[in-house]
C-alpha cells in the first residue's frame, strides 16, 4: 500500500515519535532513494520552466527527522511547519510526505499524480529542498520532502 499527504504554508499537524538510526544497508538505500527523488523532483520542475531546487542542510535535517519519526511510529503525518520557517529563515515552506513506495522515482511519480503534491513540487516560489527516506522495522519506506523559499 502506498500513501501520500501534502502540506503547505500554515498547515500544522503535530506528531511525535522516537528517532532511530538506520542500519548501514538501509542508510545506503536511503541515500540512493533520496538522490533519485531529488533528481526526479528537479526534472519535473525544469521540464516545466521552474528553477531546479537547491539542497538545504537546514531543510534536510527537518526532512530526516520527520521521515525517521514516521518510520519509528509507522504512521504518516506532517510535522509543524512554523519551526521550519523560523529556524531555516524562510518566508514560505511546504511538505510532502508518503509511505510505501520503494524507489525515489516511484514516490515522485505518485506525488506528481496527486494535485496537492504536484502543486508543492511545481510551486514557482520554492528554491530549496530537503528530502529524506527512512525504512521502518517492517520494511516500509517513509518519505518527507520539505520545500522552502528564503527570506
Amino acid at each position: 500500500m502506498r500513501r501520500l499527504a501534502a502540506a503547505g504554508l500554515g498547515v500544522l499537524i503535530a506528531g511525535g515519535g522516537l528517532l532511530v538510526s538506520p542500519a548501514p544497508a538501509a542508510q545506503s538505500r536511503a541515500a540512493t532513494i533520496q538522490q533519485e527523488a531529488v533528481a526526479g523532483t528537479n526534472h519535473e520542475r525544469t521540464t516545466r520552466s521552474r528553477a531546479a531546487l537547491k539542497a538545504s542542510s537546514c531543510l534536510q535535517r527537518f526532512a530526516a527527522q520527520q521521515a525517521a519519526r514516521m518510520a519509528a511510529s509507522r504512521t504518516m503525518y506532517h510535522q509543524p511547519l512554523d519551526p521550519i520557517l523560523a529556524r531555516c529563515q524562510l518566508r514560505m515552506v511546504g511538505e510532502n510526505v508518503a509511505y510505501g513506495q520503494t524507489s525515489g522515482k516511484q514516490v515522485v511519480r505518485d506525488w506528481m499524480n496527486s494535485p496537492g503534491h504536484r502543486a508543492n513540487i511545481l510551486e514557482r516560489r520554492y528554491r530549496l529542498i530537503g528530502l529524506a527516506a527512512r525504512q521502518a522495522s517492517d520494511g516500509t519506506w517513509y518519505y518527507s520532502q520539505v520545500f522552502g523559499t528564503p527570506r
